[in-house]
């Protein structure tokens, strides 16, 4: 297992700090930067390996067999703990919103079935009560390490503030896409004091700030609004929604 771990942390040598050429923006007087996290992991995208690096340390720490976690139907977040598991040799629980879902209800839940994911279909009330589960629990001869929704917790932040950290941390503004708020609340905690923080919400009707604060509040991180600017009219109708001329955008 020390081996695995070992070229477990390594790759995060993948992620590169790359100067991004966009005609409308870089100029004599601007320098725009892309964070490469998207090369860390060939299956887990970046900010999701981020939030999972230290809880999975801290699951081996305390002895656990199984990582648990929360999720929607098209959850990356599950996807990249069945998929880092596997890799790890530890096993994963994921419940799943929706009791009427099952393993073949589309391609990403299907995946984590075959990375040997313990998927649970659980009602949308159980799942609201239970999704903020954090740290050791015990089920039977179980020891679980549980992870929040997203892997929204401490260790999830801690993981996230390490994307500043890799860098000279000299910025104007810093831009992230904003669902949990863990990779915000950690970028925040350890970014330059002149820096500030453009958060760009993903779902619709999202309140960003509120947000961060309870996060906060149940993690005890860094919080300073006057560091924060919203950006919440580019969700493009919702999570997962998108419009024809983004669509073209990005190709």
């Amino acid at each position: 297992m020390s081996i695995k771990l070992k070229e477990f942390n390594e790759q995060i040598h993948r992620s590169k700090l790359e100067n991004f050429n966009l005609d409308l923006c870089n100029n004599n007087s601007t320098e725009l930067f892309v964070k490469r996290d998207d090369l860390i992991h060939h299956e887990v995208s970046g900010n999701k390996w981020r939030k999972l690096k230290w809880n999975f340390f801290e699951a081996l720490k305390n002895d656990c067999n199984t990582l648990s976690t929360y999720g929607g139907a098209y959850s990356n977040h599950l996807l990249a703990t069945a998929s880092l598991g596997h890799e790890l040799g530890i096993n994963t629980r994921g419940y799943v919103r929706g009791h009427e879902l099952n393993p073949k209800s589309n391609a990403l839940l299907e995946r984590c079935k075959e990375l040997d994911m313990d998927l649970r279909f659980i009602d949308r009330k159980t799942y609201t009560q239970n999704k903020f589960q954090n740290g050791l629990c015990v089920d039977g001869k179980d020891r679980l390490w549980c992870i929040p929704e997203g892997g929204a917790n401490r260790l999830g932040i801690r993981g996230c503030a390490e994307i500043i950290e890799e860098t000279n941390n000299d910025f104007d503004f810093i831009f992230v896409a904003q669902g949990t708020c863990t990779t915000s609340m950690g970028i925040l905690s350890v970014m330059n004091p002149k820096s500030k923080l453009v958060v760009v919400p993903v779902l619709k009707g999202f309140n960003s700030v509120n947000a961060m604060l309870k996060l906060n509040q149940r993690h005890k991180s860094y919080f300073n609004q006057s560091k924060i600017i919203v950006l919440d009219q580019y969700h493009f109708g919702g999570y997962a929604k998108k419009k024809s001329y983004l669509v073209s955008f990005y190709k």
